[in-house]
């Protein structure tokens, strides 16, 4: 896999994340709004010239996505919302 395909797929796993985990919290805290603007998102990258983009490009899209995860911890961790993943069954 060349250097540009691994960077959309490490960009398009951020955007991922954020829409999975956006759909658990989206039950309780309903705002459809966001969700779409993601999911556009998510297809944009598609479109996205990634010639341009640059390893600090990327590494600044997954600390971006791992300070939302930080925020989101303390309603995970409550224990109302459960899993964004199921857990493989063995």
């Amino acid at each position: 896999m060349d250097l540009e395909n691994k960077y959309r797929l490490r960009v398009k796993s951020c955007i991922g994340t954020i829409i999975d985990v956006h759909k658990i919290i989206g039950s309780k805290y309903n705002n459809e709004e966001f969700l779409a603007q993601f999911e556009e998102l998510k297809q944009a990258v598609e479109c996205l010239d990634m010639s341009m983009v640059s390893e600090g490009d990327v590494l600044m899209v997954e600390q971006a996505t791992n300070a939302l995860l930080k925020e989101f911890r303390a309603l995970f961790s409550a224990g109302g919302l459960g899993p964004v993943y199921e857990k493989p069954k063995s």
